[in-house]
């Protein structure tokens, strides 16, 4: 997929980019989490996930 559509899932729809960046992991269960706590969190863990090529 391409980097500029995960960095706008990233941003949008933070859990969806986490799972298609690291499939069902400890990284997608934390940004579910950190998204229902606000938002801005999940996304920033996001895009962290994104920008760093995390892989599960």
């Amino acid at each position: 997929m391409a980097p500029l559509i995960k960095i706008l899932l990233a941003i949008f729809l933070p859990p969806v980019c986490a799972f298609i960046q690291v499939g069902l992991s400890l990284h997608f269960l934390l940004n579910i989490v950190l998204t229902l706590l606000g938002g801005v969190p999940g996304m920033v863990h996001a895009l962290w996930l994104v920008m760093t090529d995390k892989r599960s």
